[in-house]
């Protein structure tokens, strides 16, 4: 492997789902969230060792999903990409190796053929493209890229965003783009839940096999601290309220019965259910 994360795999009845890394580690708690000083992230304990260091940061990741089911390979969110020019410095012009990382997880991207954007934000649709003779191309060949088609008109009517000119947009002009309800069926398997907010069009993706559930969040919620502190906003919703309401019955929804929760910017272990605490909840890591 070209980096050292650890490639992580979990089983849902027959469903197989493989968490691929681009980038991890700490960063200041306040990108995300304004409230989140170390002294009110530090009250809670148990978001150490995993989501929290000793001094107080947020630990985070951004990493794409593999979803195996019915014969069908599926990448759940491209991260940022490589050689794309971004405002945050740590993403401008990357040259990391995640393809590499892919096809050693045994996942080459030829072999996928279905990629689900949860909703369009930069470090979602990053890998979609990558640059081949001085153009975007899309990275997957073979794939279909599914895009809510709420989200796709309220980004289209938007200003205009580097991530859509080079990671969205070549991909409906190379034919490979379909625009999906937010309750899109991928599989009998595998659909898509709306979870709105964080943008209007945004989805969760949601996995039942066999008895058993499990749902990968998108960015409904951006840290396990979430749990704890729900009303917490992200700096990057575009409907805080609609965000809030959101995340709340989330929980209480996976606080009700077993599902496995995969946070698509929790770091390692990644996965866990959610609990009730009090009044609120907390994330308890499960290992795959």
């Amino acid at each position: 492997m070209s980096t050292t994360y650890p490639v992580l795999r979990w089983k849902i009845g027959a469903v197989s789902i493989t968490r691929v890394v681009e980038i991890e580690g700490p960063s200041p708690g306040t990108f995300f969230f304004e409230a989140a000083t170390p002294e009110r992230l530090l009250q809670h304990a148990w978001l150490k060792p995993h989501f929290l260091t000793e001094d107080g940061r947020t630990v985070g990741s951004i990493h794409c999903f593999v979803v195996q089911s019915e014969g069908s390979t599926i990448v759940v969110d491209t991260c940022v990409g490589n050689d794309k020019p971004r405002e945050l410095k740590h993403w401008h012009l990357r040259q990391g190796g995640f393809l590499e990382d892919l096809a050693e997880a045994g996942f080459p991207r030829e072999r996928v053929d279905t990629v689900l954007c949860t909703h369009l934000h930069v470090d979602h649709v990053g890998w979609n493209t990558m640059l081949s003779d001085g153009r975007w191309v899309p990275t997957f060949p073979n794939a279909r890229y599914l895009f809510g088609a709420r989200e796709w008109e309220y980004w289209a009517g938007a200003a205009a965003g580097a991530e859509r000119e080079d990671s969205v947009r070549p991909i409906l002009e190379a034919g490979l783009a379909e625009l999906v309800p937010m309750d899109h069926a991928l599989t009998p398997e595998v659909g898509l839940e709306p979870t709105p907010g964080h943008t209007p069009g945004h989805v969760s993706v949601r996995i039942r096999s066999r008895g058993e559930e499990a749902v990968i969040t998108g960015d409904l919620m951006h840290h396990p601290v979430q749990c704890a502190e729900p009303s917490w906003a992200s700096r990057f919703d575009v409907d805080q309220e609609a965000a809030r309401r959101t995340r709340r019955e989330f929980l209480e929804r996976c606080a009700a019965r077993p599902v496995l929760v995969l946070g698509t910017h929790f770091a390692a272990p990644t996965a866990g259910r959610v609990v009730r605490d009090g009044a609120a909840f907390r994330f308890e890591p499960r290992a795959p």
